[in-house]
């Protein structure tokens, strides 16, 4: 079974200060995936207070790009330091964790359509090891670099790797509805779009109505939730919120 898991930025990282490791949340989670049973398990971070704080620094977004060398650096320079991290503490707990740079492997064309070969994920997978990749700069044609986020990065893998089911884990239980209550399944967005905010509702990586219309795109059921519910996610379970078309 090939499962696609994203940690979030805000369960990784403290967003509220720049460049800083949530220490007990991250290693909460790295515990729970070390001590799951999934066979081939591919992960994606998100950026949190390395990332986005960088690229609000310097400018640069998913519409939004630079030819400034120094910016482009220190954006992506911040996510591999995190993923550093990350991998460092997987890899302490017994998860054979490695990093995929998304900057050294995709690229947008003029049309800003991702192209991202997923030949190195995929031979992880078979050897047996666990591909890390995470939100990061990627060059554009006529655009410098441009954002990658981390949920363009889990539609690609679970696209890609023909993922039986995705998760994505964040600081929230699931995808809430008017009443502020966690929707236990969505299976077309029109009806949720009034809780969503529509297509309007936005942030740097794409907001959560941008999320849910990429998740139902997916051909595996995808769970949106909280740390908590981790463990029931790797076991297999339903988690949170589950989306599916």
């Amino acid at each position: 079974m090939t499962v696609v898991l994203k940690l979030g930025g805000s369960v990784v990282t403290d967003k509220e200060t720049p460049e800083t490791v949530d220490d007990a949340a991250l290693d909460a989670a790295v515990e729970t995936i070390a001590a799951a049973d999934v066979s081939r398990l591919a992960l994606v971070h998100g950026g949190g207070s390395f990332g986005h704080h960088q690229a609000e620094k310097h400018g640069v977004s998913l519409s939004e790009g630079s030819h400034d060398v120094a910016g482009v650096w220190a954006i992506h320079d911040a996510m591999r330091r995190l993923n550093d991290e990350v991998i460092r503490r997987l890899q302490d707990a017994g998860v054979p964790a490695l990093p995929v740079h998304p900057f050294s492997v995709g690229a947008r064309d003029a049309d800003a359509d991702l192209v991202f070969p997923l030949d190195s994920s995929a031979t992880m997978l078979d050897e047996g090891f666990v591909p890390v990749l995470h939100g990061d700069v990627i060059a554009q044609a006529d655009a410098g670099a441009t954002i990658i986020s981390g949920d363009e990065l889990v539609t690609r893998l679970a696209n890609g790797l023909d993922a039986d089911r995705v998760g994505l884990c964040s600081t929230v239980p699931g995808v809430y509805d008017d009443d502020g209550e966690v929707i236990p399944e969505i299976t077309a967005f029109d009806d949720v779009a009034d809780a969503l905010g529509g297509s309007e509702s936005t942030d740097v990586t794409g907001g959560m109505a941008a999320k849910v219309r990429a998740l139902l795109e997916l051909g595996a059921p995808a769970h949106v939730f909280g740390p908590d519910a981790l463990e029931t996610f790797l076991a297999g379970d339903a988690a949170g919120t589950v989306i599916s078309g």
